[in-house]
């Protein structure tokens, strides 16, 4: 019987590992489990202190040049040299389905318009909601979604949303109904599980106390994440029970301010601030935990941080916004509206009156059972077999 010839993807993302984020996360678990499907991902970045070109696990990518001003402003928009087309042409020309991630990128106008150019299917992944950043930029981002978002999605033959909330979202920007598919995200769940010999060894190296209630959250340090909520419902937990530890892990460019409003309430004691963790070692955070936190403003599609959490045993708490109403499960967690830290706190407290042990095997076993990333790729692969 002869072997089945693969199928080239080139895969158009933002930014791909060693670059952290969700967007990265999605093409790494994709792109791993479609190499062991007859297919043969290339990825195409942007150029983030890495070489023109190198291999991910198996995985090739190749990077064009662009201007980042965007990223140390807390927006990850690039805008790609004139001299970066000949990349996108060249893998745009040897594959046989180009795949996009993310609406608003000019990388993902130029992959749409390659793939027209080229007659090569274009799906397009939409990760997120309208992101709020509460000054001029969401006008610019309004503009853009106009200029380029709506260009991009009228270009795809198939849409993915990784949410109904996502799906919404590209369907008030024009999209075509019986374009738009729903495929929830994944969670690596070798990787991210119940540890319990983390506990004790991860409280020793943070200095937390044994019998302390550990509130952990994942999240870039910028306006959208909702960190300064977190801040102001920690202030307001810690008063009414001292054994509740915060934990924040990420970096971004509101850490500085991060900490210094943490110093002024007289927190520090009950808020951590870990900093950068790489994704090898985020199990063990999340093992440290009792309780998980995402208390974002806006712009959430489905939040990968939150699944990794569940898949640890840990009840999650979140603000309602983009499809995070799609993945928490009765009894396993809470919603409470964005920006009410009051609220929030309430929450907190509330399971921190609570004994959850018991409970973490049947949330673990709930997303082993709905959130696997071979069932997303197994969906993903027939969506690209309907387009070859």
């Amino acid at each position: 019987m002869a072997l089945m010839a693969q199928r080239r993807i080139c895969i158009v993302t933002h930014t791909f590992l060693p670059h952290v984020g969700g967007i990265e996360k999605v093409v790494y678990e994709q792109s791993k489990r479609l190499s062991c499907r007859s297919y043969a991902p290339l990825v195409v970045t942007n150029r983030i202190d890495t070489p023109k070109s190198y291999v991910v696990d198996g995985i090739p990518v190749q990077c064009y040049e662009s201007l980042n001003t965007g990223f140390r402003l807390g927006i990850p928009y690039s805008i790609p040299m004139p001299t970066s087309l000949q990349t996108f042409m060249k893998a745009a020309k040897c594959s046989d389905i180009i795949h996009a991630h993310g609406h608003p990128y000019l990388t993902s106008l130029v992959a749409a318009k390659l793939a027209k150019w080229y007659g090569k299917p274009f799906v397009l992944t939409q990760h997120n909601t309208f992101i709020e950043y509460d000054n001029f930029f969401d006008s610019v981002e309004r503009l853009n979604d106009l200029a380029v978002g709506k260009q991009t999605l009228k270009d795809a033959d198939k849409i993915i949303a990784v949410s109904n909330a996502t799906k919404n979202y590209v369907l008030s920007l024009g999209a075509q109904p019986k374009k738009v598919v729903v495929l929830h995200n994944g969670v690596d769940l070798a990787k991210f599980k119940p540890m319990a010999s983390k506990r004790l060894e991860m409280r020793r190296k943070l200095g937390i106390p044994v019998d302390a209630f550990v509130v952990v959250t994942v999240r870039r340090l910028v306006y959208k994440n909702g960190v300064d909520t977190l801040i102001d419902c920690a202030n307001i937990a810690v008063k009414k029970n001292r054994k509740i530890v915060f934990v924040s892990v990420g970096k971004g460019p509101d850490m500085s301010n991060v900490q210094m409003r943490i110093e002024q309430l007289g927190i520090a004691d009950n808020f951590k601030l870990a900093g950068f963790v790489s994704d090898e070692d985020l199990p063990s955070y999340y093992n440290v935990a009792d309780l998980f936190v995402l208390p974002s403003k806006s712009g959430e599609g489905l939040p990968l941080v939150a699944l990794e959490a569940m898949a640890c045993g840990l009840p999650v708490v979140a603000t309602n916004v983009g499809g995070v109403n799609e993945i928490l499960m009765d009894d396993y967690g809470k919603l409470v509206p964005p920006n009410q830290p009051k609220l929030l706190a309430e929450a907190v407290l509330d399971f921190a009156g609570v004994d959850f042990t018991s409970r973490s095997k049947e949330l673990r076993a709930l997303v082993e059972e709905k959130f696997s990333w071979d069932v997303n790729v197994g969906r993903l692969a027939e969506i690209y077999e309907e387009l070859i």
